[in-house]
């Protein structure tokens, strides 16, 4: 089954081939730039771009949105992440947490999927703690400043391992059972 993925991060976009191709799903990537909803409230910014994008697209379509919960700051910066990591980035993330004195962290994935007719909402998260100094490559967001519970290293020191344990993989098996059960409907 086909089914299109819309995203501008090539990197998500493998990571997302990977875990779902097993499933039997294939992945189209749709890279088109959709103006996202500022907000904390992460529901309401992945209902909002999966609509913009199903009105850009026609077709039915999935996006997600994956942010960081930082226990320290009361939540924050949850839908605002890729704005706080593009500001801070590896180095001054890991010492604004640090200096926080609160190193717990939720990474929470929600997934939005339209099929033409209704929106769904999967969701996936991890605990972990975000690390005094980044690890492994920076090349994918805040991978190198995010340890799970229960691991050593960072999710980018960990490369492909993450797939089987990240917030994306638990939004994506919940999406691909989502698929499987309406393909068995019809």
């Amino acid at each position: 089954m086909k089914i299109r993925f819309l995203s501008g991060n090539p990197n998500k976009v493998a990571e997302v081939q990977r875990i779902l191709a097993p499933a039997g799903v294939d992945i189209v990537a749709v890279s088109k730039k959709i103006e996202e909803l500022q907000t904390e409230d992460v529901e309401a910014l992945v209902r909002d771009k999966l609509i913009k994008a199903f009105e850009s697209i026609g077709r039915p379509l999935f996006v997600e949105h994956t942010g960081l919960y930082l226990s320290g700051l009361n939540g924050l910066p949850a839908g605002l992440t890729q704005i706080f990591w593009d500001k801070l980035e590896a180095d001054r993330f890991a010492n604004l947490v640090e200096g926080l004195g609160d190193a717990k962290v939720t990474a929470k994935t929600v997934l939005g999927y339209c099929d033409g007719r209704r929106l769904h909402l999967f969701e996936g998260a991890i605990e972990g703690t975000v690390p005094r100094m980044p690890a492994g490559p920076k090349d994918f967001q805040w991978d190198c400043v995010f340890v799970p519970d229960g691991g050593t290293q960072t999710f980018a020191e960990m490369g492909a391992a993450k797939d089987s344990i990240s917030m994306r993989r638990k939004a994506l098996d919940k999406f691909a059972h989502h698929l499987i059960a309406a393909k068995d409907v019809k």
